[in-house]
């Protein structure tokens, strides 16, 4: 098995030949998971030496730690979020978007089936859980407004990553931050039934989920769009063959052969990116509008300060 994934603590070569390869590091956002599964595949089908990559998968030790250890040039590339880029970049780290792993939202409200919140508007006296405090909030406050209801309308509590015990035990009413690939999920293989209100659909503007994000001052621009187009011969590899994708996929570690996995992948290979270089510029410029507009940054920043197209020989 070509593909290595390490942690900060433990980094080894691939084994591929170095002088014939340019090398590239990239910072995952969290665990291994279906949502890397064309970064994966672009290893174990051979795409990214056939461009003359050697690539190392790097996991981190802290969710937080990607965006900071790609603006530091401690990585080459790190796996961020659209709504995250923005706060990044308003807190003045050296980052742009330079390419989309998940152009979907995947970020959801969710609730039980058959709990007291059968509409949006049941929330409202209730508790809502929030994940990861900033943009999450601010998600929940638009949707809120959405319906007419003011962010005090609901108990707002920070459950950490405790999502689907929150909501499942009765802690909270609803929980936005979850994933609907995943915690959907996890609440059926618990025998439960949930529901996804979801942020797009009441009143939050689209976004890309996940985004490949680097520091311009230090990328190169040549080895990321070689990357990028790896991992769409990869992503089309999956379109075609999903099942023959997830055998590959899962195959490289026992840890990804669960119940849950096999799920998430049905519910994640539709939404990957098939062209991550591709930059929808006025996502990017509606989303910053959103988040001034809701008063969590000052706006402000043009599409070019937040996102560029490899491809396009865009100057960082």
């Amino acid at each position: 098995m070509k593909r290595l994934i390490v942690t900060l603590a433990v980094t080894t070569s691939l084994g591929l030949p170095a002088s014939a390869q340019d090398r590239l590091t990239i910072m995952l956002d969290w665990f291994v998971n279906p949502n890397h599964g064309p970064i994966v595949l672009a290893e174990e089908l051979g795409y990214f030496e056939q461009a003359g990559l050697e690539v190392e998968i790097v996991t981190p030790a802290d969710p937080n730690d990607p965006p900071r250890m790609a603006a530091a040039g401690r990585v080459d590339l790190a796996i961020s979020y659209q709504p995250q880029l923005h706060l990044s970049r308003h807190n003045d780290l050296p980052l742009r978007r330079v390419g989309t792993l998940i152009a979907t939202p995947l970020t959801c409200l969710v609730v039980m089936a058959d709990g007291p919140a059968q509409e949006f508007a049941d929330l409202k006296g209730g508790k809502v859980g929030f994940a990861v405090a900033g943009v999450q909030e601010v998600m929940l406050d638009a949707m809120l407004a959405h319906h007419g209801m003011a962010p005090d309308d609901v108990e707002q509590i920070n459950i950490g990553w405790s999502i689907s015990p929150a909501v499942m035990s009765g802690q909270v009413d609803g929980v936005i931050g979850a994933f609907r690939n995943f915690e959907l999920n996890q609440l059926q293989i618990e025998g439960m039934e949930g529901r996804c209100f979801y942020p797009e659909a009441e009143g939050v503007p689209a976004y890309d989920e996940l985004i490949y994000v680097a520091n311009p001052e230090r990328m190169d621009a040549d080895v990321i769009a070689r990357f990028l187009e790896a991992t769409a011969q990869a992503t089309n590899f999956v379109l075609n063959q999903p099942d023959r994708a997830w055998d590959i996929f899962s195959g490289t570690a026992s840890e990804l052969q669960t119940e849950l996995n096999v799920m998430a992948w049905a519910d994640t290979w539709p939404r990957f990116a098939t062209r991550p270089a591709a930059l929808d510029a006025g996502r990017y410029a509606r989303f910053e509008a959103f988040l001034a507009d809701r008063g969590a940054t000052p706006g402000g920043l043009s599409v070019g300060d937040l996102a560029i197209d490899v491809t396009a020989g865009a100057a960082p």
